[in-house]
């Protein structure tokens, strides 16, 4: 009898950042390796990815890294880990493909190439567990379903998945294998509940390239498309609409023409018409109404890009009147304000905008239906709803529940949890470190929680800086404490605050002189919390208090003033000593010859 755990890394009470292990005796089988883009609350903060610790202490039980498809959610936190820490990954041709490039992106995991292509048929024997894969529906091609087969049953992670009955055959489910996997015995099922609430069907994604093909035939200027660059399957509504509409596309955006290239060589997107592409220099050889630009933005949100479009600050396009933004992505619920923000600039521009999800349910995961259907094929004895936040976990069980999965066999997890199968049942056991490492630029993991409060408090209420010189051997303040100001108050319209503040600066400083055991910490700190009491008192806001404390020595020692001979002097005293010594010579041949 195998021992199984099922460790919950992240991905759960949150949106993307996908990553859980399952442990079958002394091995470890890693599912996804994905990251998450900060909220706004994570200041400066360009990426989130899975706390790798538990991972690296038990590095040497890995047998690999399983990827179900090529979106960053899934494979966005993978330098990160190889870099370090280089095992093997396995992921269908164009998901490897979609990792290398972004391994090509971070220096430290560049030379990393321990990867592997499988595909559904792929099966990997590890000792006494067995690796197999089935296909999924999602706006990527290749994209995968993962079984781990225990001698309890099968483990099964659905990735990110949809039911769409008119997709093209690199986007098909393959029921009939999902069908054969449940007759097997699924002991578990890991689901993505990404779309869990979503009562209405999604829109099949013939209805969404017909609806884009319109889009373009009634619109007489410039379009510009918003969308994901590893949305494959946008990007090719995107060019076959355009090559029906005599429009040539422009792409713009990091990575975009990286993984166009990719997808075409590996034949997952297909060129309806040779001259469709053009470059984004060549834009203004070509009259409005035959322009499309497909804007896929950096770090996975395009929104950034068609804001400086509408402020007239991109490199490329500036938006005037005539212009048509369609936005064919739905945004995350934590994108809607930002999207209403990016609206707004746009009609200011004189452009208008047009979002896909005003006019269709749209999404690339599982709505309620699809969620059943997949509970019906497998009949998982335990669900273990993964991929969304909490209402959105719950809204999958419900789910199950109403497909007869008893609801004690639905285990709802939190970030760290690791759920133990003994006796027949799972049980959560010792939890895991599970928290969330932050990258900044090439920083990684160096950003804490004191540095984000500071950020974030230097962005609501500004800096307080107090300037101090003190000679501590005389214990005395040399000059007036200089006090000022950025982002908390303006200096020249509040002379009495600036004032006061001096006064206390003084009195703290002189009163630590004054202390025989004088300690340059606690008189910065008294600085602090003197400082911040008043400032709250008289404003109610919490700047960020920076003491600025110079020490100097106003006892010189005395120097020897005495004039330096100059060399003229020397040499005139060394001949005169020549001259006199000679006429002493003289004297005394005088006196021996008398």
């Amino acid at each position: 009898m195998s021992k199984i755990k099922l460790d919950i890394m992240s991905g759960v009470r949150e949106n993307g950042k996908n990553m859980y292990a399952v442990e079958v005796d002394d091995q470890i089988f890693i599912l996804d390796c994905g990251l998450m883009y900060p909220e706004n609350e994570l200041l400066g903060i360009d990426i989130v990815i899975p706390n790798f610790d538990y991972l690296e202490e038990n590095a040497s039980r890995i047998a690999g890294i399983f990827l179900t498809h090529g979106h960053a959610d899934a494979i966005g936190a993978l330098p990160y880990f190889v870099e370090n820490h280089p095992v093997p990954v396995f992921g269908s041709e164009l998901t490897i493909a979609l990792a290398k490039i972004a391994c090509e992106n971070e220096p430290k995991a560049k030379k990393f190439n321990d990867f592997h292509i499988i595909d559904e048929q792929t099966e990997i024997d590890f000792n006494n567990v067995t690796v197999s894969f089935f296909k999924t529906t999602h706006s990527v091609p290749d994209s995968l379903g993962i079984v781990i087969e225990t001698d309890e049953g099968n483990i099964v992670y659905t990735g990110d998945f949809k039911i769409d009955q008119t997709a093209s055959a690199d986007y098909q489910t393959d029921f009939g294998r999902i069908a054969e996997i449940g007759k097997q015995g699924v002991l578990a099922l890991l689901s993505d509940s990404t779309n869990a609430e979503n009562p209405i069907e999604i829109e099949n994604e013939k209805d969404v390239a017909d609806y884009i093909s319109e889009t373009f035939e009634y619109h007489n200027g410039r379009i510009i498309i918003s969308a994901h660059s590893s949305n494959i399957a946008r990007i090719q509504q995107v060019l076959n609409a355009a090559a029906q509409n005599n429009r040539k596309v422009a792409l713009m955006g990091h990575d975009v023409e990286k993984i166009v290239k990719t997808a075409l060589k590996l034949d997952k997107l297909h060129i309806p018409d040779e001259d469709v592409l053009i470059d984004a220099k060549e834009i203004k050889k070509h009259r409005d109404n035959q322009i499309v630009i497909l804007e896929t933005g950096r770090s996975g949100e395009p929104l950034k890009s068609l804001q400086k479009m509408a402020l007239g600050r991109h490199k490329n396009v500036k938006l005037h009147k005539g212009d048509l933004v369609f936005i064919t992505t739905t945004p995350s619920p934590a994108m809607e304000t930002n999207v209403a923000k990016t609206r707004d600039m746009i009609f200011r521009a004189g452009a208008n905008v047009k979002t896909i999800s005003d006019k269709m349910n749209l999404s690339g995961h599982a709505s309620r239906n699809d969620l059943q259907l997949m509970f019906n094929l497998l009949k998982p004895k335990y669900l273990i709803p993964v991929q969304g936040e909490y209402r959105q976990l719950y809204a999958t069980k419900e789910c199950a529940m109403e497909v007869g999965i008893p609801e004690k066999q639905i285990v709802l997890v939190n970030k760290g949890d690791v759920l133990e199968y003994d006796r027949g049942k799972f049980q959560l056991a010792q939890a895991i470190e599970a928290t969330n490492t932050l990258i900044d630029g090439i920083g990684v993991g160096d950003i804490g929680n004191i540095v984000l409060r500071d950020r974030k408090l230097l962005a609501e209420d500004g800096i307080f800086i107090a300037v101090v010189t003190i000679d501590r051997k005389k214990r005395k303040i040399v000059d007036t404490p200089k006090i000022t100001s950025r982002g908390f108050v303006y200096v020249k319209t509040s002379r009495d605050l600036i004032a006061e503040s001096r006064e206390i600066v003084t009195k703290v400083v002189q009163s630590n002189l004054d202390n025989k055991e004088f300690d340059w910490t606690h008189l910065k700190q008294d600085i602090r919390d003197q400082l911040n009491h008043f400032l709250y008192e008289q404003t109610k806001r919490h700047p960020v208090i920076m003491p600025v404390i110079m020490e100097i020595n106003q006892g010189y020692p005395k120097r020897n003033h005495k004039k330096k001979k100059s060399t003229a002097d020397q040499l005139t005293k060394t001949q005169n000593k020549k001259e006199k010594t000679k006429q002493t010579k003289k004297k005394q041949h005088k006196k021996r010859n008398k």
